[in-house]
């Protein structure tokens, strides 16, 4: 089905899914985002456009007939802990009245162990559930803001998730989403460990403007991108919960890049919804049920420092769920391959 002549029979799904709102909003927050608060898409858990597209005959397929797929990921943020890393941490867990986590996190600056090395322990995970993932790595200069790690550090790490197919990406820095040079800097960069291309991006703090990031990822030569989700509410931005290609209301042209939506971040539902571990699985649970419903892909981003104790169950919890409903659970790199040979994949 032509999708996009589809859509433009419907004014308002339309809009909601080019995300016409966000090419002249001033409201955006402190990480030049454009926050849910400032939507007028008050049903955000609401795959309005998928559910859409379904009724007009938009079918998905996925590998052993699989019912719906999970693009998991993780942004590897820090690598080593620090004293403003922890205090910051720490700050945020002590004003949002997690004591315990906070004080935790001040005794973990004077810590010689390297609690975020945790690979092998995220994969082995994953792999008893039969998921594969997709790790973003962050490729930045010690002279910007947030700069935890070299990525030459890493290439041992990288090595290993590649031989055992797990994907690697690109995290781009936190003024990345602006700059399609810095884009293909660090894709050059994190490549020459790859020795082979970088497929998937995802930019620090979901950091994203709409159509700007999006031309800038397709001129550096990405497949595919996975920023695009809310910060501060789970759900689905513009309608859609399969991966799409953005439509560029300036040129009145699609683009080649394809979008897989971010629905869930573990940050999202502790940071910034301020919910505990029983009410972000009750969210958790909806939204992928609704997918499931849906016959679509739902994104969730598990950072590796949000891997321990309750926050570790939750993601465990996740896996064992979907697994049961027998989900395809794997890489951004694996969904989009499929999805590019899929029959009616078509825009």
């Amino acid at each position: 089905m032509d999708i996009i002549q589809t859509l433009q029979k419907n004014q308002d799904l339309w809009d909601l899914f080019t995300s016409k709102e966000e090419y002249s909003t001033a409201l955006r927050d402190r990480f030049d985002r454009f926050p849910h608060y400032s939507s007028q898409n008050r049903t955000v858990l609401d795959p309005k456009v998928s559910k859409y597209l379904i009724e007009q005959g938009l079918r998905f397929e996925y590998p052993g007939n699989r019912p719906f797929a999970v693009f998991l990921s993780h942004d590897i943020d820090h690598l080593y802990t620090t004293k403003r890393s922890k205090i910051g941490e720490a700050s945020n867990h002590l004003q949002s009245g997690r004591v315990s986590k906070g004080l935790k996190c001040i005794s973990q600056m004077y810590s010689k162990k390297k609690p975020m090395w945790n690979f092998s322990e995220i994969t082995d995970l994953e792999e008893k559930y039969g998921a594969k993932s997709t790790f973003f790595f962050l490729v930045d200069e010690p002279s910007n803001w947030d700069y935890n790690y070299p990525i030459e550090d890493c290439a041992d790490v990288i090595k290993d998730l590649l031989n055992n197919r797990w994907e690697v990406g690109l995290h781009g820095g936190h003024d990345t989403y602006n700059s399609a040079d810095e884009m293909k800097k660090g894709k050059e960069r994190l490549e020459r460990i790859l020795k082979k291309p970088v497929a998937g991006y995802r930019n620090h703090y979901l950091r994203f403007r709409v159509p700007d990031t999006w031309v800038s990822l397709q001129e550096a030569g990405f497949l595919y991108d996975s920023t695009f989700g809310y910060a501060d509410c789970a759900g689905f931005r513009n309608g859609m919960c399969h991966p799409f290609r953005p439509y560029n209301l300036n040129t009145k042209k699609p683009l080649e890049l394809i979008e897989i939506p971010l629905a869930i971040m573990d940050g999202t539902l502790e940071n910034y919804m301020r919910l505990d571990a029983a009410n972000s699985w009750k969210i958790i649970k909806k939204l992928i049920d609704t997918v499931e419903g849906c016959n679509g892909v739902i994104s969730i981003l598990w950072h590796n420092h949000g891997f321990f104790e309750e926050q570790k169950e939750l993601y465990e919890k996740i896996l064992k769920y979907c697994a049961d409903k027998e989900a395809w659970m794997t890489s951004g790199e694996e969904i989009i391959k499929w999805c590019e040979k899929m029959p009616g994949f078509s825009f």
